[in-house]
C-alpha cells in the first residue's frame, strides 16, 4: 500500500470521499462552506495519503513549527482498512521525513496512540 505526498489534483476527490464516509465527526472539513478553506489548509500542511487499489484509504496531516516541531493534527484511516497498521505507517512517514524534529500528535483518540507506544506529554486547551 503506497504512502504518497498529497497532490491536490490526484487526491482531493478521494480525500473528500474518505471524510464523507467517516461521517459527521469530520463534517467540519467537508461541509460545502468549509471545503475551500480546508483545501487551502492542506496545501499549506504536510500531508501524506495511502492508497489501495487506486482508492485513497487513509491520510495524515501535520503542521511544521519552524525548525523544531511537527504537530500531527489529523490521522484518518477508512473503516475497512483499519487494523493493518496503516495509521502507524502514515505516522512513521512523518517521523522518517522529519527525523530532526520533535513530532507531537494533537489527539482526541488517546487510546490509539497509547496502543502504538506513544507517550502522552502535556495537554491542549481550546482558547476560543
Amino acid at each position: 500500500m503506497p504512502i504518497l505526498s498529497y497532490d491536490s489534483k490526484r487526491d482531493e476527490s478521494g480525500l473528500m470521499q474518505l471524510l464523507q464516509e467517516e461521517g459527521e465527526d469530520w463534517s467540519c472539513y467537508f461541509a460545502p462552506h468549509r471545503w475551500g478553506n480546508y483545501c487551502r489548509a492542506l496545501a499549506e500542511s504536510i500531508v501524506y495519503v495511502a492508497y489501495e487499489s487506486e482508492k485513497l484509504c487513509g491520510f495524515c496531516r501535520a503542521l511544521k513549527d519552524g525548525e523544531f516541531y511537527i504537530y500531527v493534527c489529523e490521522l484518518l484511516v477508512g473503516r475497512e482498512h483499519r487494523g493493518n497498521s496503516l495509521g502507524l505507517k502514515l505516522l512513521k512517514r512523518i517521523e522518517t521525513n522529519f527525523s530532526d524534529h520533535d513530532v507531537y500528535v494533537m489527539s482526541d483518540a488517546d487510546g490509539y496512540y497509547e496502543k502504538i507506544g506513544y507517550k502522552k506529554e502535556g495537554t491542549i486547551y481550546r482558547v476560543k
